[in-house]
C-alpha cells in the first residue's frame, strides 16, 4: 500500500490500514483538515461553497462519498459536479465563485490508485505554504466538525457543456476554419471522464467524423494510463487502420494531451504544448514558460516569434506563478500540459484541442507535416541510485561548480544548458537517487550527455 502526502494534496491506493493506503479514514480526515484551512485563510464566518469533481475510476463515487460528506460534516456546501475533467472542475470554482475545489483524481496512475487535488477559490493548486498548512492541519487533526444546525448542503449540478461552451468561444478557436477542414478525430480516452468530453468539444467543433477508443466512462483503463508511447502501440495501430487526420489521447483527468500523427507516428507529447505555442504566438506576441525538464523547442519557436522564453520549477503551481511574474501569453509543461493564460491557469486539454485543431485547419498541413516543421530534440530520462550516507546536495553544488562556465539555473536542482542542448539534474525527496534528464538533436547524443553527467557524479562520490 501507498499514501503519498504533498502540498497539491494527498493521493495512495486504495485499501490497507489508516496512515498505510488511502484509506476512508485518511481521506476524510485530508478532506476535513483542506476546509479548516479554507475557514483560516478565508478569516470569516460565512459558510464556504466547494466545489467537488471526480474522474471516473472505479474507487471514485466512494471517495467521492466520503469527501462530500466531510465537507458538509465541516459546515461547507458542496457543488457536486459529478464525472468532470480537472480542468472542468477549475472552471466551475470560478463560475459558481466558491472558495475552493477538490478534484478526485490520481492523474496518470494506475486504477487502483486515487487522490485528492486541492484547489483554492481561483481554481488554482494550492502553492507551497497553503500546502504545508493543510498538511500541518492534518497531522494535528486541528479541525472541528459542525454542529447539526450548521451542516453544509449539497447541491449537484454538470459543468460539462459549460466548459466546451468557454472553449469555443476562445478568440484563437476558429470553430469555421475546423468545419471547412473536414476532420476525421479520432480520440482515446482511456475509459475516463475524457470519454464524456472530448468527443463532445470534437463534434461541437465541427469536426466531421470522430472515432472513440475506449471511450466507456467505467474507470477500467484500456491500457496503462499515462499518454507516452509505449502505452499507446494498439491506439496506434488503430489510427493506421481508421484513416483519421489526428488522434488525441488524454490522461483519467483530461489535463494531459498526446497527439498521434494521421499515420500511427507519435506527435511527441513534449510537441503539444510546442505547436500550441506557435499558433498562439503567431497572433499575440509575448512570452512563454515550461518547467526545467521540458523540450528546448519552446525555447526555439518562442524566440523565433520574437519572445522570451523563461523556465519554471518543476510543478504546475510553479509554471503558472512564473507565466504570471512574464505576463506570458502561453506555457505548460512538456508532458503535454498546455496553460493558455486567455482561458485559466490549468493544464486544460481541452483548450490544446481547440487550439491545436485550428492550427491544424488554418496550416493546411498533415498533421505529420506540421510536427515536421518544428526543430527535433529527444529527451533521454535516467536516474542514478546512490547510498544513504552520500550528501545529494554536496553532489549538486560540485556539478554546479565544474560547469560554471555554461549556463546554470539552480532554482529546481541543476540544469545545465550548453549549445541547443541541456541536462537537468533533481534530487528525490525521498530516497538517495538523482533523475538525470537531458535533451539533445538526437537519442545517441542525448544519452551521451546523460552518460557524461553520471560519469562526474561517480566520480564526485567515489564509486
Amino acid at each position: 500500500m501507498a499514501l503519498i502526502k504533498s502540498i497539491s494534496g494527498i493521493r495512495g491506493t486504495i485499501g490497507g490500514k489508516p496512515g498505510e493506503g488511502l484509506s476512508p479514514l485518511d481521506v476524510v480526515k485530508f478532506t476535513s483538515a483542506y476546509l479548516a484551512w479554507a475557514k483560516e485563510s478565508k478569516n470569516s464566518a460565512h459558510k464556504l461553497k466547494i466545489v467537488v469533481g471526480r474522474d471516473a475510476r472505479i474507487s471514485g463515487e466512494m471517495v467521492n462519498a466520503l469527501v462530500n460528506g466531510a465537507l458538509i460534516g465541516m459546515g461547507a456546501d458542496v457543488i457536486n459536479i459529478g464525472l468532470a475533467s480537472t480542468p472542468t472542475t477549475e472552471l466551475a470554482v470560478v463560475a459558481e465563485n466558491a472558495d475552493g475545489g477538490i478534484i478526485l483524481t490520481a492523474s496518470h496512475n494506475p486504477k487502483q490508485w486515487n487522490a485528492l487535488k486541492l484547489l483554492n477559490e481561483k481554481g488554482e493548486f494550492l502553492n507551497d505554504t497553503e500546502g504545508k498548512r493543510v498538511l500541518e492541519i492534518a497531522e494535528n487533526e486541528s479541525f472541528v466538525f459542525a454542529e447539526v444546525d450548521q451542516l453544509g448542503h449539497i447541491s449537484t449540478k454538470d459543468y460539462t457543456a459549460y466548459h466546451i461552451q468557454h472553449v469555443l468561444d476562445l478568440e484563437l478557436v476558429n470553430v469555421e476554419a475546423i468545419k471547412k477542414a473536414k476532420f476525421r478525430v479520432a480520440v482515446d480516452a482511456v475509459n475516463s471522464v475524457g470519454g464524456i468530453i472530448v468527443p463532445e468539444i470534437l463534434r461541437a467543433l465541427g469536426v466531421t467524423e470522430v472515432v472513440e477508443i475506449n471511450c466507456v466512462a467505467n474507470g477500467h483503463f484500456a491500457h496503462t494510463p499515462e499518454p507516452i508511447p509505449e502505452n499507446l502501440v494498439e491506439t496506434a495501430a488503430i489510427v493506421r487502420e481508421k484513416d483519421v487526420d489526428v488522434c488525441f489521447v488524454v490522461d483519467p483527468d483530461v489535463d494531459r494531451l498526446a497527439i498521434i500523427n494521421e499515420d500511427g507516428t507519435m506527435f511527441n507529447e513534449e510537441y503539444t504544448l510546442v505547436a500550441v505555442a506557435d499558433y498562439v504566438l503567431s497572433h499575440t506576441k509575448g512570452n512563454t514558460v515550461s518547467n526545467l525538464s521540458s523540450s528546448r523547442a519552446l525555447r526555439d519557436i518562442t524566440e523565433l516569434h520574437g519572445g522570451t522564453y523563461t523556465p519554471s520549477a518543476v510543478g504546475e503551481v510553479n509554471v503558472t506563478t512564473m507565466m504570471k511574474a512574464t505576463k506570458a501569453v502561453i506555457g505548460g509543461e512538456g508532458n503535454g500540459g498546455v496553460i493558455y493564460p486567455a482561458s485559466h491557469y490549468g493544464r486544460d486539454s481541452m483548450v490544446g484541442i481547440g487550439l491545436f485543431l485550428s492550427h491544424l485547419a488554418v496550416s493546411g498541413l498533415k498533421c505529420s507535416e506540421l510536427r515536421a516543421k518544428y526543430p527535433n530534440y529527444t529527451i533521454s530520462k535516467n536516474k542514478i541510485e546512490l547510498t544513504p550516507e552520500i550528501d545529494v546536495d554536496d553532489i549538486l553544488l560540485k556539478i554546479k561548480e565544474k560547469y560554471s562556465n555554461e549556463q546554470v539555473n539552480d532554482v529546481d536542482g541543476v540544469r545545465i544548458d550548453f549549445d541547443k542542448e541541456w541536462v537537468h539534474l533533481r534530487k528525490s525527496n525521498t530516497e538517495p537517487i538523482i533523475r538525470i534528464y537531458s535533451e539533445s538533436k538526437s537519442a545517441e547524443r542525448a544519452n551521451a550527455l546523460a552518460e557524461k553527467i553520471i560519469a562526474d557524479i561517480r566520480k564526485i562520490a567515489g564509486i
